[in-house]
Order: C-alpha cells, then structure tokens, then sequence
C-alpha cells in the first residue's frame, strides 16, 4: 500500500511579475512626464524686489491695500488710514517699521487692479524696509 503524504497548502505570491510591471511604468512615466509640461508665454512686468527670507510670527501684520482706483492704503491693528500717494505710503510704512521692526507686511489688491500696481506696491513696500510681504487673498467659494 502506498501511503501518500498531504502537501501543505503554499500561501505565498510572486511578486517578480508585479516587480517588472512597476519598472515598465516607472519608464513610461518618467519618458512622457517632459512631454507633458506646458505653458503660456507671457511678458512679466520687471521688479526689483528681493525674495522674502523668512516670515514673522507673533506681530500683528500691516496691510497694504491697493484699490481699483489705484490709490493706496494701509491698515494696522484695525485703523485703515488713506489714501495715499505711493511716496507717502512709503513715508507711513516706514514709520510703522522703525517702531516695530521686523512686522510682517500683507498686500490686499483688488482683483480689478493690474498686475503691474501689486507689482509697484511690493516694491513701495520693499524700499520702506519691509522685512517680508504677502499676499492677501479670498477662498474660493
């Protein structure tokens, strides 16, 4: 009498198959990635702003407010105070630094303005002394 003897079940996957799979992806991937980068050419308006370094915590932040007019304004702890020429902004802001230095400092636009008068503020901004400036904007509904 032959006795045979059960085999235990093998409860393993190969995953050599899977492997080579990942690899052919991965390569697909990385050739048409580049293919797929777009963009629209557009004519930047020139700034001679630096980088922002490093934003403050712990103060409150100016607000500098370009309208639709153009005219600026500017807004600490709740006084909005303006209008005003970009050359007494840049008086009034920098006053405010010289008392708190190191505040940060926000860019309101209205969506109306050009890019060019957000462009021209950062820079009124920067040339006061701002140490860091941000932009202000509105979630999408």
């Amino acid at each position: 009498m032959y006795v045979r003897k059960k085999r235990r079940m093998m409860a393993e996957i190969n995953v050599v198959p899977y492997i080579d799979v990942m690899l052919v992806l991965l390569v697909i991937f990385m050739v048409t990635t580049p293919l797929i980068t777009q963009g629209v050419k557009v004519e930047l308006p020139k700034s001679a702003a630096e980088p922002i370094a490093q934003m403050t915590e712990g103060k409150t932040p100016l607000v500098a407010t370009v309208d639709s007019d153009g005219l600026y304004y500017f807004e600490k702890d709740g006084n909005q105070q303006g209008p005003f020429t970009s050359a007494e902004l840049q008086v009034e802001v920098a006053s405010w630094l010289t008392i708190e230095p190191g505040t940060q400092v926000i860019v309101k636009g209205d969506k109306a303005v050009s890019y060019e008068a957000v462009i021209r503020l950062i820079n009124v901004l920067k040339n006061a002394g701002a140490p860091a400036v941000g932009l202000m904007t509105d979630n999408e509904v």
